[in-house]
């Protein structure tokens, strides 16, 4: 199965940590990928930019309505995800139990991605 791993963190959070202390999770973070490359196991990664640059699209009336900023006023925000082969949910889980950004306050959502049609 693919799973999807969806990062979030408090954006505040994370740029209260020092220079130092987001370079060594980035390098982590690499770490991590390559380990995945080697087993196989990586398919996707993407990092999204800071969510004020997100805008979210709503229909009202039958009309596009655009709002700046991500969909939901939350603590955390959606940061970036990885696709990632594995046998079941457990090894999604344990994967996902891996990423270097939990450390430092992140939140990892693993959601199985359902096979096209």
């Amino acid at each position: 199965m693919q799973a999807m791993l969806m990062c979030c963190i408090d954006e505040s959070r994370w740029l209260a940590l020092t220079e130092g202390e987001r370079d060594e999770v980035m390098k982590d973070y690499g770490a991590w990928v390559a380990d995945l490359e080697r087993s196989g196991q990586h398919r996707s990664t993407e990092k999204l930019a800071w969510s004020p640059a997100a805008r979210t699209l709503r229909l009202r009336g039958g009309k596009p309505v655009v709002t700046d900023g991500p969909y939901a006023e939350t603590k955390e925000q959606f940061g970036g995800f990885h696709i990632v082969e594995c046998r079941d949910m457990e090894e999604a889980l344990a994967i996902a139990s891996r990423i270097p950004t939990l450390r430092v306050g992140g939140t990892i959502e693993v959601r199985p991605v359902e096979p096209r049609i």
